[in-house]
């Protein structure tokens, strides 16, 4: 069995770089076994090792890209939550959408569904909008649209090498540990990153990692309500990368009224259509309310306004005046950007 492996069974930390990456070497070429390689991502999911394990193996993958992102992107902030909280529709996507509206450069990563009936992927995929296959991809579409929704080349190839390795279990039995640890995974030079944690992940764990990653400021956002996105009805709390806290009180920014049957998800077939009246404004107003109050963090984050009620007006501003719809139209017609070129480096 492999260190890292005997490590994590018995609980104990693993953060030596040489036994992470004698693992990384074994699944690339081939010598790790289906067992352990289902062992591994099972571990991983029944118990979240600690944050300098984590932070071990997330640079001994980071360090194996041969493709190293350029950078950095000035001003661009990356949204995307932990799933595992109570079932909403893709507050995070819209509110992406919404946050480029106000001229924020957005870099949105996500998945498709572990824990959810429709991740963000498969939504976009309804929408007809595409993911970016590059790097230089994904410049262009801000260059273009001030948003991209980067695609799985941002990801470490390990999780492809992992995926064929245990096939055909498939990955969804240990969405848990994807999604707790996805945000981080991916490769992007934002300058900001807004990370919803919900009440399934270990949020301690989640915010000494945040610290230990160089590179871009990540705030994670928390609730009482246990979900992965702020809400109006909810006792929110904003964990800043200095280590100190921002709470928002029900109703201190948006109206309190609402729940999460105003934010459920609507039927896969219905969903590209209740995004687009999400960010039209025609929805219910605790939905729009939503997606502009977790808009607003973006807008702060990434630096371009200095307050919560400055943030707010803008993002509301966005829906009212119909640029978010605008964009999200543009976005669904846009032309297929040029594929990388042959023979152009991947991660390997």
């Amino acid at each position: 069995m492999h260190p890292a492996l005997t490590g994590l069974l018995a609980g104990a930390p693993v953060t030596e770089r040489e036994t992470w990456r004698s693992l990384w070497d074994r699944l690339g070429d081939g010598t790790l076994e289906k067992e352990q390689a289902v062992a591994l991502l099972a571990s991983l999911t029944t118990s979240l090792p600690g944050h300098q394990t984590l932070h071990a193996l997330l640079e001994t993958l980071r360090e194996r890209r041969t493709t190293p992102p350029p950078g950095p992107w000035p001003g661009t902030v990356n949204i995307v939550g932990t799933g595992g909280g109570p079932a909403t529709f893709n507050i995070s996507t819209a509110a992406a959408v919404t946050a480029a509206a106000t001229g924020v450069p957005v870099v949105k990563t996500g998945s498709r569904a572990y824990t959810s009936s429709l991740g963000s992927v498969d939504l976009l995929e309804r929408l007809g909008i595409r993911l970016t296959a590059s790097y230089r991809q994904t410049e262009q579409m801000l260059e273009r649209h001030g948003i991209a929704f980067a695609g799985p080349f941002v990801y470490p190839a390990e999780l492809t090498r992992l995926a064929r390795t245990v096939a055909p279990l498939g990955m969804k039995p240990f969405g848990r540990f994807l999604n707790a640890l996805g945000p981080f995974l991916a490769d992007l030079p934002v300058t900001a990153q807004v990370t919803g944690v919900s009440a399934a992940m270990p949020l301690p764990v989640l915010r000494e990692l945040a610290r230990t990653l160089p590179g871009r400021r990540i705030w994670l956002t928390s609730n009482d309500q246990g979900a992965d996105e702020l809400l109006g009805f909810a006792d929110n709390t904003v964990h800043l990368d200095d280590g100190s806290v921002r709470r928002l009180a029900p109703g201190e920014l948006i109206a309190p009224a609402g729940g999460f049957d105003d934010l459920r998800p609507v039927p896969p077939a219905d969903a590209a259509d209740h995004f687009l009246a999400v960010l039209a404004g025609t929805a219910h107003p605790a939905a729009t309310d939503t997606v502009c109050l977790n808009a607003a963090a973006l807008v702060l984050a990434s630096g371009h306004r200095h307050d919560w009620p400055s943030a707010l007006a803008a993002t509301r501003e966005a829906v009212a005046s119909g640029a978010a719809r605008a964009l999200a139209d543009r976005l669904r017609t846009a032309p297929r950007t040029p594929a990388p070129a042959a023979g152009a480096p991947a991660a390997r």
